[in-house]
């Protein structure tokens, strides 16, 4: 049993939009505090992303598909590669920039013993 699911131009914009004001509307209300780490914790979307965009390369027909599905799988790389220097930039913050203090050994004393 093939199962087969086909949008239409018009639909598929209509989805883009939505996304996009989905997003833009989620993202906007998120406090600044949180939106490095929300942005870094997010970037198997974007693997997802390319996956769609390689999907859509391979299944291209015409030169304007082909575009299209390239410039997916470039900007969703891109989101990707993006994505984990963030969260890099983010870790390094935590790490400390001092190097802890080595401790001191006490001297064996080169007196004689008395005695």
């Amino acid at each position: 049993m093939p199962f087969d699911i086909t949008m239409t131009g018009l639909v598929a914009l209509y989805v883009f939009m939505l996304a996009g004001f989905a997003g833009w509307v989620i993202i906007g209300n998120v406090p600044a505090i949180l939106h490095t780490p929300l942005m870094s914790g997010s970037n198997f979307v974007h693997g997802i992303v390319v996956v769609g965009g390689l999907f859509a390369l391979l299944n291209a027909s015409t030169a304007l598909e082909q575009g299209i599905g390239f410039f997916a799988v470039l900007l969703g790389a891109g989101n990707a590669a993006g994505g984990y220097a963030v969260t890099d930039r983010m870790l390094a913050m935590f790490k400390s920039s001092v190097a802890p203090a080595k401790h001191r050994r006490r001297a064996k004393s080169h007196h004689p013993k008395k005695g």
